[in-house]
């Protein structure tokens, strides 16, 4: 029997068709009825996205059926919208997470991090910690931390048979936390990382289709640092202040050596899927000229006729369709090639979906004019300095996807922000990246993330645990976010934050 929807998923679902029709009697724009309409959609996807009152996916869906019935783009316009270059770059990548998974490279990657850098008990933590943000750079953070999780607990249930439950719970508590929180905090550092990042490019160039691409190279600058300083204070705030082991309590690494023992040499199909990993990463990092202060990297796209019609996902297509034509060599192999046309099935068309629905949202805003009245609403903010205006937002961003879909919200938020932005005059991007980062800084609750999730279904950890320590890294995230990246990021990317640019200004 299927569950019944909570009281909350219940009052979602009647406010929201409440509100949708309530909208729908107002008139905001005279001389534009599709303004008021499109607002009325806005309202509706964003109750429901927020209370998640039908499936996520399902909201997402909306577009299609409300946009043509309401007069705010034709189906045949709107469509295309859900399958873009964009939705190919995540599916690429996913692909080559899988078969990483597949072949077990991923539990080889981090179990050769967590034997060079354990030792103490903090030791192991951060080593946990570095595997686990390094591995959702690439891949899920949910995929990491399903597959982080029964290492970790093999280690507790080791350390409670040697010292008991109670005089390990500091440990256990610390570790389920370490792993949870950098999962989400490794994702930060690439495009690809986690789904608020894809969103955003995509509804960045919906909104300004004039301005530069959003560059995975350039993106990985300036966010690395910032899950970095975060990955580190993290560690430092579970390990030395939060959750500090006694130091009668020792680690036997006995268990990490018999994991890697178990897994036997690299197969062959490990070492492709190896190289395919790091060479899509490379090709990502330097399609593009890199310019580091006064030092150019030159970008290999340089050696093609046509760089300008490739970007990132036309890369990682190419080589994750590469795993397609290796045959497997190992016995008993399930697949007649690395990767096998099993992986097909196991993509997650639902965020697929959701990530559509986010980029008809900002068409929708964007065509009918509904941003530009949502930002002159917003123009006696012009006097905020940028580095305040950027603080507030993170803040609200931070919290407010403790409870929400972090990827529902992002593409909620982005289309407003972007028009707040130019109503204000500043440059968009000001807004738009750190509430990006922001909205992946949810440390608190166990709902506000997958791998919060995981962690508290291991039973080693209760609510009040993980949220005392979520809250103060919640308030650290933002200061770390907006200032990163008002000092790093405004330099990389060349934003005058006091300036809102042509392409902006047309866009």
């Amino acid at each position: 029997m299927p569950p019944a929807r909570s009281p909350a998923q219940r009052i979602g679902l009647g406010a929201g068709a409440v509100l949708f029709f309530v909208m729908l009697q107002l008139d905001l724009d005279p001389a534009a009825p599709a303004v008021t309409a499109m607002a009325a959609v806005a309202l509706l996807m964003a109750v429901w996205w927020l209370t998640e009152a039908i499936p996520l996916f399902a909201t997402a869906l909306l577009p299609l059926v409300l946009f043509p019935l309401l007069g705010i783009l034709s189906t045949k316009a709107t469509a295309p919208l859900y399958v873009n270059s964009t939705i190919f770059l995540f599916l690429g990548g996913f692909m080559i997470a899988l078969t990483m998974e597949k072949w077990n490279l991923h539990k080889r990657i981090a179990l050769a991090i967590i034997r060079a850098i354990g030792g103490g008990p903090s030791r192991i933590v951060l080593g946990f910690m570095i595997a686990a943000a390094l591995l959702s750079m690439w891949i899920s953070n949910t995929a990491t931390a399903v597959m982080m999780i029964p290492i970790g607990l093999a280690i507790i249930v080791q350390m409670e048979d040697r010292f008991g439950r109670k005089e390990a719970h500091r440990f256990a508590v610390g570790l389920m936390i370490g792993i949870a929180y950098a999962c989400s905090i490794g994702g930060l550092a690439t495009l690809v990382g986690t789904p608020p990042n894809l969103a955003f490019v995509r509804i960045f160039a919906i909104t300004f289709p004039e301005a530069p691409e959003i560059e995975f190279g350039k993106w990985m600058i300036m966010a690395l640092p910032v899950s970095a300083v975060l990955l580190v204070i993290a560690w430092v705030l579970i390990t030395r202040l939060f959750y500090k082991v006694p130091e009668k309590i020792r680690v036997d690494r006995s268990i990490v050596e018999e994991e890697s023992a178990a897994l036997g040499p690299p197969r062959f199909e490990e070492k492709c899927v190896g190289i395919v990993f790091a060479l899509t990463a490379l090709l990502w990092v330097f399609r593009n000229d890199l310019t580091l202060g006064a030092l150019i990297v030159p970008g290999w796209s340089r050696l093609i006729s046509h760089a300008e019609l490739i970007d990132d996902g036309t890369v990682v297509l190419a080589t994750s369709l590469s795993l397609l034509f290796i045959p497997t060599r190992s016995a008993g192999a399930k697949s007649a090639t690395v990767m096998g046309s099993g992986v097909v099935a196991r993509l997650p068309w639902h965020i697929v979906l959701l990530f559509g629905g986010g980029f008809a949202l900002a068409k929708g805003f964007q065509e009918t004019g509904l941003s530009a009245l949502i930002g002159g609403g917003f123009e006696r903010l012009a006097a905020v300095p940028p580095f305040a205006m950027i603080v507030l937002v993170c803040f609200g961003l931070t919290f407010l996807t403790e409870l929400t879909s972090n990827t529902a919200t992002t593409q909620m938020i982005l289309p407003i922000l972007a028009s707040v932005a130019v109503a204000t005059r500043i440059h968009p991007l000001l807004l738009m990246i750190p509430v990006t980062l922001s909205a992946s800084c949810a440390f608190m609750m166990p709902v506000a993330t997958p791998p919060n999730a995981i962690v508290f279904g291991s039973g080693r950890i209760r609510i009040a645990e993980m949220a005392r320590v979520g809250l103060v890294l919640n308030l650290v995230g933002v200061v770390v976010v907006a200032a990163l990246f008002y000092f790093l990021g405004t330099a990389l990317f060349g934003i005058d934050p006091a300036s809102v640019p042509a392409w902006a200004r047309g866009g």
